[in-house]
């Protein structure tokens, strides 16, 4: 089963999104792989900017398909990207690109020991 980090981005906060995507951040180190690009300062300081709302998602390869793509202009009706954003650099949640940047990401936000260890029932009748 793998997992992914996942933060509703400040303006998703501020749009009181956190409902809907449902029914203190570093920044600098989250974004750490990106700190060449010309839009780093910009993201980190956006990043600050309000408050984020951090969790952990688990699930089979569906984290992407529920996000949506980057832009969203190019994802699909039905994913949070495609209900909720019009703008890239405005696009409400973050979710880990690969399961090694989950593992870091995760471990930048969480203790292990804030994690709460469940047999959720369903999963043997949804995953063989």
């Amino acid at each position: 089963m793998e997992q992914t980090f996942i933060a509703i981005k400040p303006d998703g906060v501020q749009r009181g999104l956190c409902g809907e995507v449902m029914k203190f951040i570093q920044p600098m180190k989250h974004y750490l792989d990106l700190k060449d690009m010309p839009f780093y300062a910009g993201l980190c300081k956006y990043m600050s900017s309000g408050p984020v709302f951090a969790m952990v998602w688990e699930g089979e390869g569906i984290v992407k398909m529920m996000l949506g793509e980057t832009n969203p202009a190019d994802s699909k009706p039905g994913s949070i990207r495609g209900d909720f954003c019009i703008n890239i650099g405005r696009n409400i949640i973050h979710g880990s690109d690969t399961v090694e940047n989950a593992k870091m990401e995760v471990g930048l936000w969480f203790k292990p020991e804030e994690f709460v260890a469940y047999a959720e029932k369903a999963k043997a009748w949804v995953y063989e």
